[in-house]
């Protein structure tokens, strides 16, 4: 049975950085290779070239920006707080409460 991977990764860009995610499906037990962060990549819209394999440095190239590097975040920290967990914990809580 498959599960689901995000893949974290930041594109870095002559004039900017962002940091994006994307999803692949793993068998149970299985951790992600190089193979499946390039297909993750590619399958965001990037053209990319295996640049780094230790460092799991990619290079990408586009028509309107040119060249630029995505290097995918193996280390990815998830955020402490659960932001659903949040919002259901807001949606008991009274609008107005009586004063």
């Amino acid at each position: 049975m498959s599960r689901e991977h995000i893949i974290h990764f930041k594109v870095i860009r002559p004039h900017e950085t962002k940091t994006l995610r994307g999803l692949v499906y793993l068998e149970d037990g299985q951790q992600p290779t190089l193979q499946d962060f390039e297909r993750c990549l590619r399958e965001c819209g990037h053209e990319v070239t295996l640049q780094d394999p230790e460092q799991c440095i990619f290079r990408a190239y586009d028509e309107a920006s040119g060249e630029y590097l995505i290097d995918v975040l193996e280390d990815y920290k998830k955020p402490d707080r659960d932001r659903h967990t949040e919002q259901l914990a807001k949606s008991f809580m009274k609008q107005d409460p009586l004063l």
